[in-house]
């Protein structure tokens, strides 16, 4: 047994004292160009970065997912929701900001985030109240707690209480209608998710 042991240890001792070659450096380490500009869509938030062919740090654009819902990745604030809004495509960007901006109005200290690839606006211990969502001919506006409200939002859910509100391109917003319902919902307990 003491034989064993001192071949094993003359082995490790055989293995420590034999010099090292250096590792050579793999360019797979370092990124290229053209793996920055490739970044995973489930990394790419308002804050995420790519380079340029010159090598300049730029902002990544947005992957967009079926419909053109922007693929934004989840945070908290007004940031990840304006980063959202900015990468809505088309007409549907502008949608989004008005939305936005009567949300703010009417309910100066709501709470925003972007979740599960869609922003959601609440109220602070109360959880989320209204959420909004691309498709590929409109926008959906979710209000989490909608059969309450009164009159009831037009679009109804699979979900009980859920109710929608469908924006197509050439729609008249009747704006007195939405910041009421947003006034009514902002009112109810939130959704916790």
């Amino acid at each position: 047994m003491a034989e064993k042991t001192s071949i094993k240890s003359t082995k490790v001792a055989a293995k420590a004292a034999k010099p090292r070659e250096p590792i050579a450096k793999s360019s797979a380490r370092k990124p290229t160009n053209a793996a920055a500009t490739t970044l995973p869509a489930h990394s790419a938030g308002p804050e995420a970065t790519a380079t340029n062919s010159e090598g300049l740090a730029v902002a990544a654009k947005p992957t967009l997912l079926s419909g053109g819902n922007p693929q934004i990745a989840k945070g908290y604030g007004d940031a990840p929701v304006q980063a959202y809004i900015a990468a809505m495509p088309g007409w549907k960007s502008d949608v989004g900001r008005r939305l936005d901006a009567l949300i703010e109005r009417t309910v100066p200290d709501v709470h925003k985030a972007v979740k599960w690839n869609s922003p959601l606006y609440g109220v602070e211990g109360e959880g989320w109240f209204l959420g909004i969502h691309c498709f590929t001919k409109y926008v959906k506006v979710a209000f989490f707690r909608g059969t309450s409200l009164h009159p009831v939002p037009p679009g109804g859910s699979k979900q009980k209480e859920v109710r929608y509100l469908d924006i197509r391109e050439d729609d008249q917003l009747d704006e007195a209608q939405f910041v009421d319902w947003v006034k009514q919902a902002s009112q109810l307990p939130g959704e916790r998710m």
